[in-house]
């Protein structure tokens, strides 16, 4: 929304949406190419926590400088924006293996589950006061709205900055494997296993399954994620609601995460993340008649329900798939889909909107990815594997 309305001033909101969109993108496609690599490089390396902060650092200063670039200079805030994105992707290769290094295999649900729940909590609880700065800037001694959110871009940066501190300071991570090695070595032996790994995959056929159903629905995901204040900004809906509403699905998130925790512990992984994917796809659907405040509330709330559980869910139901002394390898891959969908997603609403030139058609060409995720998803077996071949 601010970026529309900020640094892309003056142009046409089917533009803006699609410089967005390709900001996305293109930060998803460099990620995803670097992701196996680097997942490649935290199995052999003895520092998976400093890579994690290294590109934690990269994302913070970003995020940081974005409250710095001034009105109608769009092309350095999708730049910034994408290092950004950049930055916190790639920290998500490392803090996703971590998870076999703090959870047992019956504990993986619900751990990853509140690892979701309380990042939703705390971003909420940060974002509801960025909120609050914008819509009455006055309180805190400032000028406008537009001075508020530049603000809350260098406390998003600071927060981010002080609960990394913690993972890094408390959480003890699983050994290299085999004896230190040097930078340079643990990139050209990561590289080796990786195009081991890329020879076999035939030997992982789950696991194979299970990234390119994931690629898809994760998609979806992500790009209603990135894009739905824009696009209720496209309809015309007043800024200030859109704001709350988005705040709203933060702290739904928050329970439900925990809940589907919970349910995928009972049922299943799998069964709960074709539950959230049946819900994304109508919520999808029902969000080309969209035409009021009320409606995107009711919305806000539906994908609040699911969006912390879908991403739990998958990334539990994956490290059950994966042999552990893989991890950072596999969850390269893993980051590596979800990076494609990344790319994939905000390039196909981009593409359906200067096409159409219709928004409400762009958001539901998404259904598709939906279908096609849940399909591949329901062949994929609930099973752990624990040995390489």
């Amino acid at each position: 929304m601010f970026f529309q309305q900020y640094w892309s001033t003056g142009v046409d909101p089917t533009l803006s949406t699609s410089r967005l969109g390709l900001a996305n993108g293109a930060a998803g496609l460099l990620v995803a190419v670097l992701a196996p690599v680097l997942g490649a490089l935290a199995d052999r390396l003895a520092g998976r926590k400093k890579l994690l902060m290294l590109w934690t650092l990269l994302g913070v200063l970003s995020t940081g400088a974005l409250g710095f670039i001034g009105q109608g200079e769009w092309v350095w805030a999708a730049v910034c924006f994408a290092l950004a994105c950049i930055g916190f992707n790639a920290s998500n290769i490392f803090y996703d293996a971590l998870l076999l290094d703090v959870a047992a295999d019956h504990e993986l649900d619900q751990v990853s589950a509140f690892g979701y729940s309380a990042g939703y909590l705390g971003g909420g609880l940060l974002f509801a006061f960025n909120v609050v700065m914008t819509l009455k800037p006055q309180w805190f001694g400032l000028q406008n709205a537009a001075e508020a959110v530049q603000w809350s871009f260098l406390s998003v940066a600071l927060w981010w900055l002080v609960f990394s501190l913690p993972l890094m300071r408390n959480v003890t991570e699983r050994p290299a494997q085999g004896p230190p090695v040097g930078m340079i070595q643990a990139v050209k032996e990561g590289l080796v296993e990786l195009r081991h790994t890329l020879r076999n995959l035939s030997a992982y056929r789950p696991i194979v399954l299970f990234l390119i159903a994931y690629w898809l629905y994760i998609d979806g995901v992500h790009t209603i994620y990135m894009m739905a204040v824009d696009y209720g900004v496209a309809l015309g809906l007043p800024s200030s609601s859109l704001l709350a509403a988005l705040l709203l699905t933060q702290f739904v998130a928050f329970p439900s995460a925990l809940a589907l925790g919970w349910l995928g512990n009972r049922i299943g992984a799998k069964q709960g993340i074709l539950i959230c994917i049946s819900v994304y796809l109508a919520a999808t659907l029902y969000a080309y008649v969209l035409d009021s405040v009320v409606e995107f509330f009711a919305l806000a709330v539906v994908v609040g329900l699911v969006q912390g559980g879908v991403q739990s869910l998958s990334r539990s139901m994956f490290g059950r798939l994966v042999p552990a002394e893989k991890s950072g390898e596999f969850f390269g891959f893993y980051n590596m889909m979800g990076k494609f969908a990344s790319f994939l997603g905000p390039l196909l609403v981009a593409a359906v909107a200067l096409l159409t030139g219709d928004s409400r058609l762009s958001i539901t060409s998404l259904v598709i990815l939906f279908v096609l995720g849940g399909w591949v998803l329901w062949q994929v077996p609930e099973t752990r594997r624990t040995e390489t071949d």
